[in-house]
C-alpha cells in the first residue's frame, strides 16, 4: 500500500537511485497505490551518466511493497522493501531500463507488464 509521498527504491538499471509518489493513477480519490498499479514520481536520487536525471518526473509500475497483498486464492505476499520499475509510458507499458532487479509480483504481469516479468529475475 502505497500512498502519496511515499519513497520507493528504484528496482532497474535506468539510473533512478530513490522515487517519491506524487500521484497515483486511477481516479481523482484514489489514495493508495498496490502491486501492479502505475504512479506518477519524482526521481529524489539518481546516478550520473544514466537515462533518468535528477528531479525528473517519471512514470512508475510498483513491482514490490511491503505491505501484505491479499491475492484470490485466499494467500497473502509481502516484499522486504517498497520498489518500482521506470516505465515510457502507462499505454506501451515498456521500462526504461535493461535490468530488473529482485523479485517481481505475479499481479504485475497480470496487469499487462508482461515485458517487466519475463526480464525479472523471479516472478512470485
Amino acid at each position: 500500500m502505497i500512498q502519496h509521498r511515499s519513497i520507493l527504491r528504484s528496482a532497474d538499471n535506468s539510473g533512478a537511485k530513490s522515487l517519491m509518489v506524487i500521484h497515483i493513477y486511477g481516479g481523482s480519490k484514489r489514495k493508495f497505490g498496490f502491486l501492479g498499479d502505475v504512479l506518477n514520481c519524482v526521481v529524489k536520487e539518481a546516478t550520473s551518466s544514466r537515462q533518468v536525471k535528477a528531479s525528473e518526473m517519471v512514470k512508475v509500475v510498483l513491482v514490490r511493497s511491503r505491505k501484505e497483498y491479499k491475492r484470490k486464492d485466499g494467500s497473502y505476499i509481502r516484499f522486504s522493501d517498497n520498489a518500482g520499475v521506470v516505465i515510457d509510458n502507462i499505454k506501451d507499458k515498456n521500462p526504461r531500463a535493461t535490468r530488473i532487479f529482485g523479485p517481481v509480483a505475479r499481479e504485475v504481469k497480470e496487469r499487462g507488464f508482461a515485458k517487466i516479468a519475463s526480464m525479472a529475475i523471479e516472478v512470485l
